[in-house]
């Protein structure tokens, strides 16, 4: 892998021509919908502005890395919990100080990225080898699938019907139709729901065709007016914490999509770059109200599924997102979408996810008749997994009165990093040092350089 571009894939959408590169971009929109929406719906926040912050964070990040990397950035799971902890119920009054919770967490992006600027790649990477990030990676499409199963049973025959359609316009399908299967997955199952009255359209004839995404008093600037210290310094302390796991999910995403591309995008533009960029849009987000940005899975299951990895494409899914964002009839049908329909399509998606992550460990050849690689490995899993199923759903502790709540991502992450960062009889990879400066030299590929210890070659 890496070697050569994959014969099948696109990587200049122009030679399709303008109108499939607008489908292109319209079914990145939808795939990322339904979750980017879910996130507001559960903690309170504006979806109108959750859509408008989506597309300005995807358009930063791609300013900030170079346009080269082909990741939406939509709402984060992560920070719900920290949402939860600040304002239950949802309370307005207590939402921008959540926010400024959020806001303080993306700066420690900021701190990792001028780490990889400083140290490069090359050191910090060897402690996020193919055997930490592909059951990483596994793992993120494996906690998501609980959702799916929860969203699908809601009506099993439109998540099906989502679900086939996808397939059928995928294997059988051809020009156009075998690259949009989201998109038509999307649109036929919804139109099933609607005959068979599953969807609810009373909020989108009430709701106005145009209208501002954002309101002052719901962003953290509103704050000044009335601004509570202790509650401030308790959202940033019980919040904060949280970007250790979403800086960790960031690292495995970008590998997912460097695998998924066949680019390195760890060595370019590299992690500082992508750090930063998302570390910057999760702050202009949470300032102005919205919830905290992430590299979307669900895009990169899209990536994989349609083969076209241009990045231009998912830019105008951005500019789509921000058009639609001061429509609220737009998002009131959006809102409207029911549960089966995204379940059935989350399910294709999320199963991708974890699809790239094997597809990370055999690519790069991961040794498992070695123990130590089957106890790290081993251990990310269960600890993800197990603690993401478990009564509570996370490890909770308290701190000086503090309670902070760790994911199982983050548990098992971190685990799996420490364990394969102190066990001996580590694999070597070369992670790809420096970016080429000259423009006539090739692309950097996935797996960094693609080059296996001296010692494998030989055996």
């Amino acid at each position: 892998m890496g070697a050569e571009d994959s014969p099948d894939a696109i990587y200049d959408a122009t030679t399709l021509g303008k109108p499939k590169m607008i489908v292109f971009g319209l079914q990145h929109m939808f795939a990322m919908f339904g979750a980017t929406i879910l996130v507001p719906v559960l903690t309170g926040l504006s979806v109108s502005a959750t859509l408008l912050f989506a597309g300005l964070g995807t358009l930063l990040f791609h300013f900030l890395s170079k346009g080269k990397v082909p990741a939406f950035l939509g709402s984060s799971f992560a920070f719900i919990a920290g949402y939860a902890a600040i304002a239950p119920n949802g309370e307005a009054e207590l939402l921008p100080y959540a926010c400024l919770g959020v806001a303080c967490a993306g700066l420690l992006y900021l701190v990792l990225s001028a780490l990889f600027c400083g140290f490069g790649a090359l050191r910090v990477m060897k402690f996020f080898p193919p055997v930490v990030t592909g059951p990483i990676v596994i793992s993120i499409g494996l906690i998501l699938s609980s959702s799916a199963i929860a969203n699908a049973s809601t009506n099993w025959l439109v998540a099906v019907v989502a679900i086939a359609v996808i397939i059928v316009a995928n294997i059988w399908g051809r020009g156009m139709v075998k690259i949009i299967p989201i998109l038509l997955g999307v649109l036929v199952s919804y139109l099933l729901a609607v005959a068979l009255g599953e969807v609810d359209f009373s909020g989108v004839a009430a709701a106005p065709w145009v209208g501002l995404p954002v309101a002052f008093e719901n962003t953290v600037f509103a704050l000044s007016s009335n601004f509570d210290a202790g509650l401030a310094i308790t959202a940033v302390i019980t919040i904060m914490p949280l970007a250790l796991a979403t800086m960790i999910e960031h690292i495995g995403d970008i590998s997912a999509i460097s695998s998924t591309v066949n680019r390195n995008f760890i060595a370019e533009p590299g992690l500082h770059r992508t750090l930063l960029g998302d570390g910057l849009a999760t702050i202009l987000a949470s300032l102005f109200g919205a919830p905290a940005n992430t590299t979307y899975g669900e895009n990169t299951g899209v990536l994989a599924l349609t083969k076209v990895f241009d990045p231009r494409v998912i830019r105008i899914a951005a500019v789509f997102a921000i058009c639609f964002s001061f429509c609220p009839k737009f998002a009131a049908v959006i809102e409207a979408m029911p549960a089966c329909v995204i379940g059935g399509v989350s399910l294709v998606l999320y199963g991708m996810i974890s699809a790239v992550g094997v597809r990370n460990l055999v690519e790069n050849k991961v040794d498992f008749m070695k123990s130590r690689n089957v106890l790290v490995a081993a251990l990310i899993l269960v600890l993800s997994i197990g603690i993401a199923y478990s009564t509570a759903g996370a490890i909770v502790f308290a701190v000086g009165g503090i309670t902070i709540s760790l994911s199982g991502l983050a548990v098992g992450s971190l685990a799996g990093i420490v364990l394969n960062a102190v066990l001996p009889g580590k694999d070597e990879y070369s992670f790809g040092g420096e970016a080429p400066e000259r423009a006539d030299e090739p692309e950097m590929r996935f797996p960094l350089e693609g080059e296996l210890p001296k010692e494998v070659k030989e055996a």
